[in-house]
C-alpha cells in the first residue's frame, strides 16, 4: 500500500492522507483562508471546519459523500444541538460514523473535526 499525502500546513502535519482506499482527513479547525480564526459562535465555526474538511478531501479526490468516520470534539458539550443541526446539512443522506466528545482545545476555538473517506482508486 502506498501512501500520499495532500496540502500543506504551517505545524508539522497533512491535511490530508491517502492510504490505499482510505483517506485520513486530520483535524480541522475553524480558520478561513487567512489563517484567523472565524468570528461567531457554534455556528459558523462549524461551517467553517466542515467547509475545510471539504477542501482537504478535494485535495485526495474525495468529497463529503466518501467520509465513513468523524471525530469531533466541541468545547462546550451545551453546543451540540447547534452543532448537530449544522453538522446534518452536510451529511444529509447516509452520514457516516461518528463519536463527539466534549473537550478543551488546542486553541480559542469552538470546535473540531477529523474524518475518514473511503474511495477505492
Amino acid at each position: 500500500m502506498t501512501k500520499q499525502c495532500f496540502g500543506t500546513s504551517h505545524v508539522p502535519l497533512s491535511p490530508a492522507v491517502r492510504a490505499g482506499d482510505f483517506v485520513f482527513v486530520s483535524g480541522q479547525v475553524p480558520v478561513g483562508a487567512d489563517g484567523i480564526v472565524v468570528k461567531g459562535g457554534i455556528t459558523e465555526q462549524t461551517e467553517q471546519v466542515l467547509t475545510n474538511v471539504k477542501a482537504a478531501l478535494a485535495l485526495a479526490g474525495c468529497g463529503m459523500e466518501d467520509v465513513v468516520k468523524t471525530t469531533v470534539w466541541i468545547e462546550d458539550a451545551r453546543d451540540f444541538g447547534v452543532f448537530n443541526a449544522v453538522y446534518a446539512k452536510h451529511f444529509p443522506k447516509d452520514p457516516p460514523a461518528r463519536t463527539t466528545v466534549e473537550s478543551r482545545l488546542m486553541i480559542d476555538i469552538k470546535i473540531e473535526v477529523e474524518a475518514v473517506a473511503y474511495k477505492p482508486l
